[in-house]
């Protein structure tokens, strides 16, 4: 186990020196890693038979309250992994980006233009090298984050992961230095259902080093973290019992829009 296991509390503007802090990372980076082999035997297992889902039908952009992109008072990015490409659903309008959008224009009464960019078990660093340079260079006022539970799943030490997702905070700042960003980190591994018990305590181990490492990163690098869903329910699950269903991404929108406004950072108007 490499030494950035540890390294968590270390010192940053508005961080301190953490003892506690440190002895308890370190100890969930050591039974994860004493847990390996229990990952290796029923994560092959769990693979072979979770069904892999492909992206939904349906356009990645729209608009709603505008005829077009440059007519949207908000414009929003919804960027990560298969989270944000919207897997898990048959339709993208029961994606995330589109009830984020509806629940912001709902809310502020603003236009909105929403964009998904997301690929199926990407990590950050390939969101990183891959998925930010296509995306087309709109003035995104917002952009969602979804991404850490392939990084977790992986079995990516933290410094892996703050080398992958602190590089993504920075491009995505070099990109859009106006834009809000809004990371929210991997859900309670162990309420997945399609994860075995012993497995899903191993990866939710590894989740909470990569929170810990991602909200260090957010604090330092201008990003605002939302907490972990407070519910995560067998209901909000698709048929594969691994990503969202129609239900838990309007959860998840319910959920992150608060996060995304800012307590007021929109100015409210009325619908025309």
């Amino acid at each position: 186990m490499s030494r950035s296991e540890t390294e968590f509390s270390a010192t940053a503007p508005g961080w301190g020196i953490d003892p506690g802090g440190l002895a308890a990372s370190f100890k969930t980076g050591l039974i994860s890693w004493l847990l390996f082999p229990v990952y290796v035997w029923q994560g092959l297992a769990a693979r072979r038979r979770i069904p892999r889902m492909a992206p939904p039908q349906g356009r990645v952009s729209g608009c709603l309250g505008a005829e077009s992109v440059r007519d949207a008072a908000v414009k929003l990015l919804v960027i990560g992994d298969s989270s944000a490409a919207g897997v898990g659903v048959d339709d993208i309008a029961d994606s995330l980006g589109p009830k984020l959008a509806e629940r912001i224009y709902a809310l502020t009464g603003l236009s909105v233009f929403w964009r998904a960019a997301g690929a199926n078990s990407a990590v950050s660093a390939e969101v990183r090298d891959h998925v930010v340079p296509n995306v087309a260079r709109e003035a995104f006022t917002h952009i969602v984050l979804m991404i850490g539970s392939n990084d977790a799943k992986n079995f990516h030490s933290a410094r892996r992961f703050k080398k992958g997702f602190g590089g993504l905070l920075y491009a995505l700042k070099a990109r859009w230095p106006e834009a809000r960003i809004v990371w929210s980190p991997p859900v309670d591994l162990k309420r997945v259902p399609a994860l075995p018990r012993a497995l899903a305590h191993v990866l939710e181990l590894r989740a909470r080093i990569i929170r810990k490492m991602g909200a260090r990163l957010c604090a330092e690098r201008g990003a605002i973290v939302s907490t972990t869903l407070p519910r995560v329910e067998p209901a909000g699950f698709s048929r594969d019992g691994f990503h969202a269903s129609v239900e838990g991404y309007a959860y998840y929108a319910n959920h992150l829009v608060g996060y995304v406004l800012g307590g007021g950072s929109l100015p409210a108007s009325p619908r025309s």
